[in-house]
């Protein structure tokens, strides 16, 4: 099989609690999976090991067929890895332009002007409409996923 991402034997306990158990995922190129289970499952777990948020205590993960180590969520970004979480970790009184440059890496110059026209060329790139100037507190929740 040609898969893009693989996750074989993940096991990640904290203390005497065992999140995952054995879970092996797969996806391959153009695939959209859902992970579906009661709260507790697992799967939030599961994601923050594949974004390097946490590491697995047994398994492997491979990318393209080549195994890797996530350490951080740079790691996975740099695999080609993001994730939108549920919970939001956005700036509210903040704008989305600002929000955006906070998530920036390393020192950012903040170019008011430059970092708007990003977002505004992300936003067509990806075919969603996004206010770069409103407040997020004003924003929906699926707008605030969009950011």
């Amino acid at each position: 099989m040609n898969f893009i991402v693989e996750m074989q034997g993940i096991t990640k306990r904290f203390g005497v609690v065992e999140a995952n158990q054995g879970i092996d995922f797969d996806l391959k190129p153009g695939e959209i999976h859902a992970l579906l289970g009661e709260n507790g499952a697992g799967k939030t777990t599961l994601m923050r090991i594949l974004y390097g948020l946490y590491r697995a205590d047994e398994g492997e993960i491979r990318v393209a067929g080549k195994p890797v180590v996530i350490h951080s969520p740079k790691d996975a970004i740099g695999l080609g890895i993001g994730m939108v979480t549920q919970h939001f970790t956005l700036v509210p009184p903040l704008s989305v332009v600002e929000n955006v440059a906070l998530g920036q890496e390393g020192a950012v110059t903040l170019d008011l002007d430059q970092m708007r026209q990003r977002v505004v060329d992300a936003a067509k790139r990806f075919g969603i409409e996004i206010k770069p100037d409103a407040l997020v507190r004003h924003l929906s929740v699926g707008e605030r996923q969009r950011v």
